[in-house]
């Protein structure tokens, strides 16, 4: 067995706003509306990547893999928590045993996989803005799909690693988890011996999963931006900019709220700034990326106008 057999026998109580009851209603129509956003827009970008023949590029192929990416994500936590935050108790809500175990699993293998994709989705900018000639043979589909394969391999082998050391740490009895999810920082503020290795364990694959992609991301971006201000047309320097300046911000929300979550001991958290962090990594971060890839991108969004006509359909047929 994973855990402890006195720890077994109960489920976890995750606490969420239960000190806050007052919040519990604004947060369930927050909730429920970024995750209907998430589904519109992630499914949205998904559809017209996949059936408009004018975004068959590398580009798209990896705005519609992060979509998909981010499309599990909030599935993964959003309506437990929906379920948590509705209803009169009003006080602690009970999570199965199996269901915990099962969103640390999840929840932690696409959080490793979106880190190391928005790298892979950095490198693409990198071949077609500084290699442009060359960009067809560099990001052709086989190596497009290969590099795509192996991030998500990575992101689950590192959520094996990380969510079984976490799983069998002793508890001795404790099953009041201070969170709205189950994930490795809260579950192991709950273990009743020395988490020393466990914690350094999250300082080395949290480095090599966040420290690692983001710093060859902003290295990345030195080269592309060399390579900007040399392009004589304003209209594609533009362009190029407005494309980069969407996955920075996208680098930019992720990052930095995982980092000061998975970069630092459990034993330094507040008492509520995991719970804040792991929301705009878990839920903001997320619903917003679709938006800040769509608003801020042409073809995208003249894909999806051209998804509301008849002849689109027609011709994808």
């Amino acid at each position: 067995m994973w855990i402890n057999n006195q720890s077994s026998l109960h489920d976890f109580i995750l606490l969420g706003f239960s000190d806050r009851p007052w919040l519990e209603t604004p947060f369930f129509v927050i909730f429920l509306v970024a995750y209907i956003f998430s589904l519109f827009g992630n499914i949205s970008i998904i559809l017209v990547s996949c059936l408009d023949p004018q975004l068959d590029s590398p580009m798209y192929f990896f705005f519609s893999n992060l979509s998909f990416l981010d499309l599990c994500y909030t599935t993964s936590t959003v309506p437990q928590m929906l379920v948590n935050l509705q209803g009169a108790e009003k006080k602690r809500k009970a999570e199965k045993l199996w269901g915990c175990v099962a969103q640390l699993y999840i929840f932690l293998a696409l959080g490793s996989t979106e880190s190391i994709f928005l790298a892979i989705m950095a490198f693409d900018r990198y071949a077609a803005i500084c290699k442009p000639l060359h960009y067809p043979v560099i990001m052709n589909q086989r190596c497009c799909i290969h590099m795509a394969a192996g991030t998500w391999i990575s992101g689950f082998a590192n959520s094996v690693v990380q969510s079984t050391l976490t799983v069998v740490a002793p508890r001795c009895g404790q099953r009041v988890l201070d969170h709205f999810f189950c994930e490795v920082p809260a579950l192991l503020k709950l273990a009743c011996i020395d988490t020393g290795v466990n914690e350094t364990e999250l300082h080395v694959l949290g480095a090599l999963l966040l420290l690692v992609p983001l710093t060859l991301i902003l290295g990345t971006y030195v080269f592309i931006a060399q390579a900007v201000m040399r392009i004589r047309s304003a209209e594609s320097r533009w362009k190029a900019f407005n494309t980069c300046a969407s996955h920075l911000l996208v680098v930019f929300l992720f990052y930095f709220t995982a980092i000061s979550m998975y970069v630092q001991p459990p034993s330094s958290y507040s008492r509520d700034r995991g719970k804040i962090m792991a929301l705009f990594y878990g839920i903001v971060t997320p619903t917003l990326n679709p938006f800040i890839y769509t608003l801020r991108n042409k073809d995208v969004k003249a894909a999806l106008r051209r998804s509301l006509t008849k002849e689109f359909w027609v011709k994808t047929r």
